[in-house]
This record gives C-alpha cells, structure tokens and sequence, in this order.
C-alpha cells in the first residue's frame, strides 16, 4: 500500500464542494471515482480543508492510498484523464510516509478572495471573482482588516452551521491589496471557522464602499454575535491557495 499525496486545482461551480455528498456532486467524490476506474480500489480521498460549493482551490493537499503500484507522473495522468470533463486538475503526486496525513498534518491554510472592481460585467472571470461595480478604497480595507489579526473569538464571523469546537481562532494574516481593477484579500490560519473568511471580505467590501468606518470591523468582532455581521461574501471569488506543511511530505 502506497500512500499519495496529490495536489488539485479546480472550479468549485459546478461542486457542492470538495466534501462527497449525497445530494450533488463533490470534488472528493470525482476524485476518488477517478481512482476507482484507473485501479479497480474504492478509495478514501482525505484535504487539507474542505470548501463549500462554489468555491475554487489553486492548490489544495489531498492523500489518498493505493495497492496498484504506478509512480507519480503516470497516477497523474491517469487521474487527470479519468477526471474529464470535471474541471479538476491533479497539479502533482508524490509517494509521502504511512503515517503522513493532508489534514492532521496541516500547520496553516491561506486562502485568497478576488473582487472584480469595475463597472463592467465579469465574461472571463464570471464565476470566478465577485464583482463590485463602485469604487473601494483598498486602504480602508486594509485599516479594518488589521482590527482582526491575531488571536480573538470569531462568532460574528461564523456561520450558524459551523460545527468547530470553538469560535476562537488566531487569524496570522488578512492583507488588502488593488491589483489593476481587482482587490485581493489573503487570509492566513492555521485553521477557519465555516465561512469565516466570506464574512471578513464581505463586512471589509462594506469598509471600502464606505458604508462602514475601519473601525466598525473591530466592533463587529467584539460584539461577538451573528447579528452584527454585515454581509457575507459570495463562494464564487473565494480560492483555497495554499496548505502549510513542517517539512517535506517525502
């Protein structure tokens, strides 16, 4: 038995998500279908994270384990062939240690959320980014998003189906910056309550239309209660971007 760690990149439109569900279709379970035809073994795919439908990743970690012995170049294609015509990519794949897992592994996740600021519409990147047609101020942004660095109780900005232990989270990073007629917001953790970075970018774009001051995020954050969330960003401009591992998985 060879346990794979795999890279994937995808469009979530047309997924519930990476999670598998019985109700519409899933990353996982297009992954490990894949896996299925390619070998023969019914499989158990495992992610660093999990998204909710809609959203997309540029490199999220999966592992999964196989008897059938391939190496990493031909597993990869073969998974990328049977993937067709789901908008999943297998970027790379490497033999990792037994022991090795995606998730418990994991020491950091970093997502980043792109909005279309223009007042055209989005043909291209439709899908793919949310758009605001009025001007944001990407320096406002950047004042409110520094009120929710660091270690802090997150209720106000979870969802109520959120099944963490927890509301408290230690947010490393949420930075604005304009690129052209875009804003990019990443955000860094070592881990996210259920739509926790949708809700920051959401109350932040309120911050760049003015509708908020930069210091209503910190208030927001301190009133620690759903109700005081201003607006929940949309799934379509969210990208899973990166899982932070301690050493090389090999």
């Amino acid at each position: 038995m060879t346990r794979w760690k795999l890279i994937l990149e995808w469009d979530g439109a047309p997924f519930m998500g990476w999670q598998r569900q019985d109700h519409g279709p899933s990353v996982q379970g297009a992954l490990e279908e894949a896996a299925r035809k390619m070998t023969g073994e019914t499989v158990t795919a495992h992610a660093s994270g999990r998204t909710d439908a809609g959203v997309h990743a540029l490199a999220m970690a999966v592992h999964l384990d196989l008897e059938k012995q391939l190496d990493g170049h031909r597993l990869a294609e073969g998974l990328n062939a049977l993937l067709r015509p789901h908008p999943v990519a297998v970027l790379s794949a490497e033999r990792v240690p037994a022991d090795w897992h995606a998730r418990f592994a994991c020491l950091g996740r970093r997502y980043l959320y792109r909005i279309a600021n223009r007042r055209a519409p989005l043909t291209l990147d439709n899908g793919r980014a949310w758009r605001i047609a009025k001007p944001l101020d990407a320096e406002a942004m950047q004042a409110g998003a520094a009120h929710l660095v660091g270690h802090h109780d997150f209720t106000t900005f979870r969802s109520v189906n959120c099944q963490s232990d927890s509301p408290v989270k230690t947010l490393d990073r949420l930075d604005v910056e304009r690129v052209g007629d875009e804003i990019h917001i990443h955000a860094a953790a070592r881990s996210f309550l259920h739509h926790q970075v949708r809700s920051m970018v959401g109350c932040l774009s309120l911050v760049g239309l003015g509708q908020w001051a930069p210091a209503d995020m910190k208030r927001a954050l301190e009133a620690r209660d759903r109700a005081a969330l201003g607006l929940n960003a949309p799934a379509e401009g969210l990208y899973f971007a990166q899982a932070l591992y301690d050493t090389p998985a090999a």
